[in-house]
C-alpha cells in the first residue's frame, strides 16, 4: 500500500477548515444576519480572497502525485453541480439570486483534474511557465472587468471568468486564473516531490493534531459537501 505524504493531507484539512470557518461567518454575518459586524478584518478578506488559490495549487501538487485523475476528476465535478443544484433550490425557496453556485470551486478543480493528463508530460519548467501565464491573464481579465473595459452577455464565457453585467455567484471560481494556479502547484509537485517522500521524515504525524488535521484533509470533499447544510442547521436554531 502506498504511504501517503502526511504534509499535504494535513495542509489540505487545515485548509477545508478554513473554507468551513469562511462560511460559517459568511451565513452569520451576511446570508441569516445574525452578527452585526461594522467591518470585514483585512486578514479575514485575504482568508476569502487568496484562501482558494491555496487549495488549487495543493491539489497542484497531488495530481502529480496519484492516479485516476480523470476518474477523481468527474466525482469531484459532480460534487459541485450538486452544490448548484441545492443552492439554486434555496433560491426558488426564497432566499436572493446571489446564493446560487455558478462555477466554484468544486467545478473549477473537477475540471483542472480532468484536463491534468494533457499537460502530464510537460517538464516542470513548462509547466510553471503555463501556470504564470494562464494565471496573469485571468488576472488581467479580472482588473479589465472590474473597470468596466471588459464584459459579455453570453453565458458560455463564465467558466473563463469573463461573465455579463449583474452577475454573482456566492462561490466563484474561473478557470482563468485558477488553472493556472493549479498547474504551478503540479510544477512544485514535479520538484519538491519529485521522489514521492514527505519534506518532513522527522516530524512525528501521529500526535492528535496532526492526525485530525490529515482526517480531515482524506475526507475533504465530503465535508465540502456537508458543512453548508450542518451550518444552515445551526444558523436556523439560532434564529429561533
Amino acid at each position: 500500500m502506498k504511504k501517503r505524504i502526511w504534509e499535504l493531507d494535513a495542509f489540505r484539512g487545515l485548509c477545508i477548515i478554513g473554507v468551513v470557518f469562511v462560511h460559517l461567518v459568511f451565513d452569520l454575518v451576511y446570508l441569516y444576519e445574525i452578527v452585526k459586524i461594522e467591518a470585514i478584518p483585512g486578514w479575514f478578506q485575504f482568508l476569502m480572497a487568496w484562501g482558494g488559490v491555496l487549495f488549487l495549487v495543493l491539489s497542484g501538487i497531488c495530481a502529480t502525485l496519484g492516479s485516476r485523475s480523470v476518474r477523481r476528476g468527474a466525482i469531484v465535478f459532480a460534487g459541485g453541480m450538486l452544490c448548484t443544484a441545492v443552492t439554486y433550490g434555496m433560491y426558488r425557496m426564497g432566499f436572493d439570486s446571489s446564493i446560487i453556485i455558478y462555477f466554484g470551486v468544486l467545478q473549477c478543480l473537477g475540471i483542472c483534474m480532468l484536463v491534468w493528463p494533457m499537460y502530464k508530460e510537460m517538464p516542470w519548467w513548462a509547466l510553471l511557465l503555463h501556470g504564470i501565464v494562464l494565471a496573469g491573464l485571468g488576472l488581467y481579465i479580472d482588473h479589465l472587468i472590474a473597470a468596466r473595459a471588459l464584459y459579455t452577455t453570453s453565458k458560455w464565457l463564465m467558466p473563463l471568468g469573463i461573465y455579463w453585467r449583474g452577475f454573482s455567484s456566492s462561490d466563484y471560481f474561473p478557470l482563468l486564473p485558477h488553472l493556472g494556479f493549479f498547474l504551478i502547484g503540479t510544477a512544485l509537485g514535479k520538484t519538491l516531490y519529485r521522489k514521492k517522500q514527505t519534506l518532513f521524515p522527522k516530524v512525528n504525524d501521529r500526535n492528535i493534531i496532526l492526525r485530525s488535521l490529515q482526517f480531515c484533509g482524506r475526507q475533504s470533499l465530503w465535508i465540502y459537501l456537508l458543512h453548508q447544510p450542518v451550518l444552515a442547521g445551526i444558523c436556523y436554531l439560532i434564529t429561533l
